[in-house]
C-alpha cells in the first residue's frame, strides 16, 4: 500500500550495495511506496573513489532531504556528511568482505545497469580500493552528525556485522529481525517507520502519542500475537506509539528476559520507544492502551478487552476514525 503523504515534495537518495544498480528491488520499492517523493538513484561506478565523486555530485545537485544507503551503499552513505541518512547492514570493512564471502574474481551484477554490463572482476588492486575508502569512514563524525545518522542492522545478516562498529560512533542502532538483503518485510516493517520518524523529525511535527502496556501485546507466553503486531505497526502512520513496561526489577510477571523478547517481535520501530514504569499515572500523553482502567492517567484510557475494546482490530477502528 503506498504511502502518499510521507516524504511528500522531499527528495530521497538511495545508494545501492554492492554488484547492485538503481534498479534494485529496495529502489523501486522507493517509488512504489513513497510516489510523493522525488527518489534519485544511480548506478554506481566499479572504483569507490570515482563512486564517491558521483554521490557528492548527486548531492551537490540534488540536496536530498534523506539518503538511505544498503551495505556496500551503507558504507558510501555513511561519508556523505550534512544530511539526514539512513544505512542498513553498512560494509563498513567491505575489503575483508570480499575476501572471506567469495567476492574476488569474475562476478555478475544483481541487477541490470544502465551500461548493460553484467559481469565485473574484482583483483587485489581493487581490494585494496575498497580497504582504502572505508578508511575514510567516521573520519567526519560530530555531535549534530550523530544526530543525522541512523543504522538498521539485521540480527540474521551472515555477510557483514558492523553494529558494533556503528555504535561506537553513532548512538541510534538498532536491530530488525532478519538477513543482509532487504526484502518486503524489513522495508514495511523497520525501514518505513524509521523513515516516517525522520520525516516528522524534519517537519517539527509531534504527532499524538498512545501508550501500550505490554501485557496487551503478548500472549501468556511473552510472546507477541499477530493482532497486536498488526495494531502496533498501523497505529505508528499516525501516532506516536510507545510500550509501557513494569520495572522488571520489582515484577515478578515480567522479568528483564521476558520484555527483552517480547519487545524484540516489535522489530526495530519500537527501539528507545520503551517506558519502563510501575506509575502509569505520571505518563503523559493522549492515550494509555492497557488491560484496567487507570483513572489517574491525564489522557484517554483504552481498556483491552472490555466490552468496547473486545480485539485489537476493533481498537484499531477506533483510532483510524479519531484521525478521519
Amino acid at each position: 500500500m503506498p504511502y502518499p503523504l510521507l516524504m511528500a515534495g522531499k527528495t530521497i537518495m538511495y545508494v545501492h550495495g554492492f554488484a547492485s544498480s538503481a534498479q534494485s528491488g529496495t529502489a523501486g520499492r522507493l517509488r512504489t511506496m513513497l510516489p510523493a517523493a522525488n527518489i534519485i538513484a544511480e548506478d554506481l561506478p566499479l572504483h569507490p573513489a570515482e563512486a564517491m565523486d558521483l554521490l557528492r555530485r548527486l548531492c551537490d545537485t540534488h540536496h536530498p532531504d534523506l539518503i538511505i544507503g544498503t551495505s556496500m551503499g551503507g558504507m558510501y552513505t555513511e561519508q556523505l556528511y550534512g544530511y539526514d541518512r539512513i544505512v542498513v547492514n553498512p560494509a563498513f570493512q567491505i575489503a575483508d568482505t570480499m575476501a572471506s564471502h567469495g567476492m574476488m574474481g569474475q562476478q555478475e551484477f544483481f541487477s541490470p545497469r544502465k551500461d548493460g554490463v553484467q559481469k565485473f572482476f574484482v583483483d587485489k588492486a581493487l581490494q585494496k580500493e575498497y580497504k582504502a575508502c572505508t578508511e575514510q569512514n567516521f573520519s567526519g563524525v560530530t555531535s549534530d552528525e550523530q544526530r543525522r545518522v541512523w543504522g538498521l542492522f539485521g540480527d540474521e545478516d551472515d555477510l557483514v556485522d558492523t553494529f558494533d562498529l556503528f555504535c561506537s560512533h553513532y548512538p541510534q542502532a538498532a536491530h530488525f529481525h532478519g538477513g543482509h538483503r532487504m526484502n518486503d518485510h524489513i522495508f514495511t516493517h523497520n525501514l518505513l517507520p524509521l523513515i516516517r520518524r525522520i520525516d516528522d523529525l524534519q517537519a517539527h511535527r509531534e504527532r499524538p502519542v498512545i501508550f501500550i502496556g505490554i501485557e496487551t501485546l503478548v500472549d501468556s507466553h511473552g510472546a507477541a500475537t499477530a493482532s497486536a503486531q498488526k495494531a502496533f505497526l498501523q497505529l505508528q502512520e499516525n501516532y506516536q506509539v510507545y510500550i509501557v513496561a513494569p520495572s522488571p526489577t520489582n515484577h515478578p510477571s515480567y522479568p528483564e528476559e521476558v520484555i527483552r523478547q517480547a519487545v524484540a517481535y516489535y522489530d526495530s520501530p519500537a527501539h528507545d520507544r520503551v517506558i519502563f514504569t510501575n506509575q502509569r499515572h505520571l505518563l503523559y500523553g493522549d492515550f494509555l492502551v492497557a488491560d484496567a482502567p487507570c483513572d489517574e492517567f491525564l489522557g484517554t484510557t483504552i481498556e483491552w478487552r472490555s466490552s468496547d475494546f473486545k480485539t485489537w482490530e476493533e481498537i484499531i477502528v477506533y483510532f483510524e476514525r479519531l484521525i478521519g
